[in-house]
């Protein structure tokens, strides 16, 4: 069944600065646990008065390591016209080493696995398509907060679209478990860009994953019994991968944008990354115009994103 309707342009901006404002609104509150979080009617980018923010010396409402890295992909796109992993990676490292894409160009956090996987392509000639593999068991959740732009840029098909969210992932995140998760989640997303109800559009994603998993039995594994994805999410708010997949499914049973993303963020921990992941799900759902004025307002780095997003809404037009 299709939501009421909204428009195509309505639903991409949603996402992308769904998921923008959802990470600067998780910053503040980063590694916490959920008792030591404000309740949700104080979730905002200013914390209550006293309250121990985890990066003080960032002004609220920027984004962060999520952020900057999807517009890395988002501008990699737009620029090469299709998926290029040596482009992309070079957008990541000039991120990770000048600020690129960053907000006042300040690197404020960094995952340790997408840290050493861009070291190894910039100062040991590691490919990037080998890079994710540095850490054969790593499952971050890295790859799987930035893929968004993938599903809002792309034209191919289900099968074409699965495949760039792999290649994406390697870069930096190379196990099948992540592929698979961001392969689910650009799925995902796409059906919500087409006007699906939220969970229609999670159960369809589903199948077709399935149906392309058929010759591809390592992913399958990792899909049907990592993932598990017709189980009951839960999630206890961490990094791990498949914990942002399965809080993004219990987050987005919320009404509302803010609700959606407070309730990633009240889970804790990783409370960045899990409410960009599901605020740009949200968005897509919801559209532009559920996102708070004020948040929309006061979202830092506005003058980085705005020529991206217009890049990317004249080649949805093309």
């Amino acid at each position: 069944m299709a939501q009421a309707q909204i428009n195509i342009e309505d639903r991409i901006l949603g996402g992308l600065w769904g998921l923008l404002i959802g990470d600067a609104l998780g910053v503040p509150y980063e590694f916490k646990q959920p008792r030591e979080l404000p309740p949700a009617s104080q979730i905002d980018f200013h914390p209550p008065a006293g309250y121990p923010r985890t990066y003080p010396t960032v002004p609220p409402g920027t984004w962060s390591d999520d952020g900057a890295q999807a517009l890395a992909l988002l501008d990699s796109l737009i620029t090469c016209e299709q998926l290029d992993l040596d482009d992309f990676s070079a957008r990541l490292i000039a991120w990770a080493e000048r600020g690129e894409y960053a907000v006042d160009h300040r690197v404020f956090d960094i995952g340790v696995q997408t840290s050493e996987a861009l070291r190894a392509i910039q100062h040991h000639g590691v490919p990037p398509t080998r890079a994710g593999y540095l850490r054969p068991e790593g499952k971050g959740n890295g790859s799987l907060m930035r893929v968004l732009p993938l599903a809002l840029w792309h034209h191919g098909t289900d099968e074409d679209l699965v495949r760039d969210a792999h290649l994406q992932s390697i870069v930096t995140h190379g196990h099948e478990t992540n592929q698979a998760c961001c392969a689910l989640y650009c799925l995902w997303a796409r059906r919500l860009l087409q006007g699906l109800e939220w969970n229609e559009a999670y159960n369809d994603a589903v199948r077709t994953l399935r149906d392309l998993y058929r010759d591809l039995p390592s992913h399958e594994q990792a899909l049907e019994w990592e993932i598990r994805p017709d189980s009951e999410p839960f999630s206890d708010g961490s990094g791990y991968v498949v914990a942002s997949l399965h809080a993004a499914r219990l987050a987005l049973k919320e009404k509302t944008y803010p609700d959606v993303v407070k309730a990633a963020i009240l889970l804790g921990q990783d409370t960045d990354t899990n409410a960009a992941i599901v605020g740009g799900l949200a968005g897509l759902r919801d559209g532009i115009q559920s996102i708070p004025v004020n948040w929309r307002s006061e979202l830092r780095g506005q003058e980085r994103l705005n020529p991206l997003v217009k890049k990317l809404l004249e080649h949805r037009h093309a």
